[in-house]
């Protein structure tokens, strides 16, 4: 399962074998992860010390489980570690992830491993991984993926999601059609007049929950989420037309300083007035400490008496980022009613973000576990794809793809998008062309080694879209 990135992967124009996928950890983003996968007919083992915990998720999930402890090489070749195409390890101990991978390599030659690994003191070392350390082809740090997803959201106020292309050059954005947008009640087609020479398109379109692919004769209705590509520079004015632009960020309040909170607040804190509220005075006096310009408060971010005389009713974002769901949800809820203008919770458990959307009290749900799926399905798709983000709880996905081959031996280089036969429910939004940023229309020509973003309504039409970025075998 293993590819390199300087060649592509040859097919025979049909499905390769199911991929065989060994999961060590059931936690929220292990179990998270099998479920996704498992959606789409992967062969899953997940392996646990709880076997109530496992029992749960085999009721839920058609998976293979085995209880026992995750490195130990007995246990990792019962959960057929010799014959996987990859190991995920996602258990909560980044010694016991990192050990696994190194006995799958080691016993059994699992040709990919990769493992979950949030300690800073380990990751600042990138030398103990890879060809002459730990044999891990792949780090995945979630607290970092969820720090980077929370400053995006914060330096666009008013989006539900902005995802990165092509090196930070393209930007998938989610935003929320309110009463009053230019476009709202207005045809698509009639966005290149309202923002001249400004290239933007419509990838999707979310109304009640209900995915709707757009064409010219579409109209926006107030509610719609919105997913649109542009480039970089441009996302302020495509999102003007879809809803009152908010008032730039001045002033943010994190509650929690662990190491999301820890690490938002030393991204921010040279552009913008920072405050962590801190629960443990320890923690609250070290943190304080590391950071610069960032206050430390000492309290519960619950505290209603301590959210006025910190000015609540004057913060422009208030994010929740403790390990403690109900938690960041009260305090949420809370700072909204007391004037927080938007406030954001981070939330592991999937019921609770289908809540918090229903109630509309908190304005952007994070889910830790979407952040960390997108990262690992850029490593499962088959063909060359270099970035996936996961959507809307990984019902929809937005991919970033390389054209190999030419006209003969793949189906979609020297082809225009009108001529290329894309699932139901697959746009495609842009071509990044030596570093130049192109937004397609029907007409557009895709070129051998171009970076295609697509995006994708049915993730059940996923392995469709991965054939069509496969080339033959007559490709050299």
């Amino acid at each position: 399962m293993s590819r390199a990135r300087s060649s592509p992967v040859p097919s025979l124009g049909f499905r390769e074998d199911i991929v065989k996928i060994l999961i060590l950890g059931a936690g929220q983003v292990g179990s998270s992860v099998a479920y996704n996968l498992a959606s789409e007919d992967n062969d899953i083992t997940v392996v646990d010390l709880r076997a109530d915990v496992l029992a749960d998720l085999q009721d839920r999930i058609d998976i293979r489980t085995v209880c026992g402890a995750c490195s130990h090489p007995e246990i990792l070749e019962a959960a057929g570690a010799a014959d996987a195409d990859m190991l995920i390890a996602l258990t909560s101990s980044d010694e016991v992830n990192m050990i696994a991978c190194a006995v799958a390599d080691s016993l059994f030659r699992t040709p990919t491993k990769i493992a979950r690994v949030r300690t800073a003191e380990y990751t600042q070392y990138p030398q103990l991984f890879g060809a002459h350390g730990l044999p891990i082809e792949k780090l995945i740090a979630p607290e970092q993926l969820v720090t980077d997803h929370i400053q995006r959201l914060i330096e666009h106020p008013g989006a539900l999601q902005v995802l990165d292309f092509a090196d930070g050059l393209v930007r998938l954005v989610g935003v929320r059609a309110i009463a009053g947008g230019t476009l709202v009640g207005k045809q698509l087609r009639t966005l290149p007049a309202h923002m001249p020479g400004i290239h933007a398109r419509v990838a999707a379109i979310f109304r009640a929950g209900e995915a709707i692919t757009p064409d010219g004769d579409t109209v926006i209705e107030a509610d719609d989420e919105v997913f649109f590509i542009a480039a970089k520079k441009s996302i302020r004015a495509v999102m003007a037309e879809l809803r009152r632009l908010d008032k730039p960020v001045k002033r943010v309040i994190l509650a929690g300083g662990g190491n999301i909170g820890r690490r938002l607040a030393h991204a921010l804190e040279d552009r913008f007035q920072v405050k962590i509220i801190e629960r443990n005075p320890e923690v609250a006096r070290r943190i304080a400490e590391q950071l610069d310009r960032t206050i430390v408060l000492a309290g519960d971010a619950a505290d209603e008496e301590l959210l006025l005389e910190e000015n609540i009713e004057h913060t422009d974002v208030f994010c929740a980022v403790t390990n403690d769901d109900e938690a960041n949800i009260l305090s949420s809820m809370l700072a909204k009613r007391l004037g927080a203008r938007k406030v954001m919770a981070l939330i592991n458990r999937p019921a609770y973000v289908d809540l918090v959307e229903a109630t509309g009290q908190i304005d952007v749900a994070i889910s830790p576990q979407q952040a960390t799926i997108g990262a690992l399905l850029t490593h499962i798709r088959r063909g060359d794809v270099v970035r996936v983000h996961a959507l809307r709880r990984g019902a929809a996905e937005a991919i970033e793809a390389i054209a190999h081959g030419d006209r003969q031996t793949s189906k979609v280089v020297g082809r225009r998008i009108d001529e290329i036969r894309l699932p139901p429910g697959t746009t495609i939004g842009a071509v990044v062309r030596n570093g130049e940023v192109t937004i397609c229309h029907h007409d557009t020509l895709i070129e051998p080694d171009d970076h295609v973003i697509l995006f994708l309504t049915d993730k059940k039409r996923i392995h469709e879209v991965e054939r069509l970025f496969q080339v033959a075998v007559t490709f050299l």
